[in-house]
């Protein structure tokens, strides 16, 4: 198996309650050092999603080196704005599949991006935003476009698939006026090296290249694995330089997973070892309420130390607490027996973790610490409880 976050190697998982995600924060920071590395020679200015990583304790310092952070809703614009410095000249930008009026009154006082994702309510709610554009000249509005152009394999993070309700097909723009608007933005890519970018590119050229020299920004939307160690840097940075040349558009880009992709783990306790018609072990954590995505994608989530089905010794199907039949996280061998309060880490947990979890079964969500590699310094930083789960019902 290869560790993904190599700090953690030497971290002891006892250090922290259980269940427990741990940020990394000095590998936070190496990878905000390359996305502003990207910002420097490049001139693209640099968005943290918070739907992916939204870990506000770490806002200031990704407010020191990214341009700002990109939304999709009134909850997440907020926080950016409070937490990411953009009461303090960081760009907030918002893009939703569809605003209520309420929410969208409320995303124009403190948002500088407005994407929507329809002409429909982009007409609709003229009256509204031509009020909010006369009291803040600073806000700007795009529209997000489906260039129809798959490069995601898993249909369910894929854009641009076949009767997807994201972004405006080039064939719904010729009725349409784009008086107001100042930009577009695009998104196809999950976890995605460069290559995918530029095929990318080449089709939204093609398809939208009479648009583009009329406007002042493109965003090139998520999913650039930018501080992956096998990305192509030199060659996002030459291909964005060319293209803000050729339309004379400021570029944006809005990686999420690349902001948090190897800085953080999941810490989970062995509860029960149980025997049916294999070995089972009950862990403290769950598939469904603490790392979803191992069931949506699906994926399978690696363990420190730990190997495939009968590659070492003492194989066992790691399982959630829940009621769930299906609260498996998947099969797993050891060097050693498992035993109750055995520590367990899942590598590379940050990322699309944190942010979905649930109290299904009233299970608790996981703690949520900060370490640092470089100084040893440990903080747990939030705990959660029965009123936690108590105040998401009624």
């Amino acid at each position: 198996m290869s560790i993904k976050c190599h700090s953690f190697e030497r971290f002891d998982p006892r250090r922290v309650p259980s269940p427990c995600y741990v940020v990394d924060e000095h590998a936070v920071e190496q990878n905000l050092k390359i996305l502003n590395r990207v910002q420097q020679e490049s001139g693209a200015k640099v968005l943290a999603a918070l739907k992916a990583f939204s870990c506000w304790a770490l806002g200031p310092l990704t407010a020191r080196y990214l341009s700002g952070t990109c939304a999709s809703g009134l909850h997440e614009a907020r926080l950016g704005h409070d937490y990411y410095g953009g009461d303090e000249g960081k760009e907030v930008h918002v893009f939703s599949a569809a605003y209520s009026q309420a929410d969208l009154e409320e995303i124009l006082k403190i948002a500088h991006h407005v994407v929507f994702n329809s002409f429909s309510q982009w007409r609709r709610f003229q009256p509204l935003l031509q009020a909010a554009k006369a009291a803040r000249p600073e806000l700007s509005f795009g529209l997000r476009i489906n260039p129809e152009h798959s490069e995601g394999e898993v249909a369910i993070y894929d854009p641009c698939a076949p009767g997807s309700r994201l972004g405006i097909p080039l064939g719904q723009f010729e009725a349409e006026s784009l008086e107001g608007i100042s930009g577009l933005h695009f998104h196809t890519l999950c976890e995605h090296q460069f290559a995918p970018l530029a095929r990318t590119l080449d089709v939204v050229e093609a398809k939208f290249g009479d648009l583009l020299a009329k406007l002042e920004w493109v965003n090139f939307g998520g999913g650039h694995w930018i501080s992956h160690p096998d990305y192509d840097v030199e060659g996002l940075v030459a291909r964005i330089r060319e293209f803000s040349a050729k339309y004379d558009v400021q570029v944006y880009l809005e990686p999420g997973e690349a902001v948090a992709i190897h800085t953080g783990v999941l810490v989970a306790e062995v509860l029960d070892v149980t025997r049916t018609d294999r070995e089972q072990a009950i862990l403290d954590t769950s598939a469904t309420c603490h790392m979803p995505d191992t069931l949506e994608m699906p994926y399978r989530a690696d363990v420190l130390g730990a190997g495939e089905a009968g590659e070492k010794p003492y194989t066992y199907r790691l399982g959630g607490m829940t009621c769930l039949a299906g609260d498996v996280i998947g099969d797993y061998s050891f060097d050693a027996p498992l035993e109750p309060g055995q520590r367990l880490v899942f590598d590379d947990m940050a990322h699309y973790t944190m942010v979905k979890t649930t109290t299904f079964n009233g299970i608790g969500l996981p703690a949520i610490a900060l370490w640092n590699s470089e100084t040893d310094a440990l903080r747990v930083v939030k705990q959660f409880g029965y009123d936690d789960f108590k105040q998401r019902l009624s």
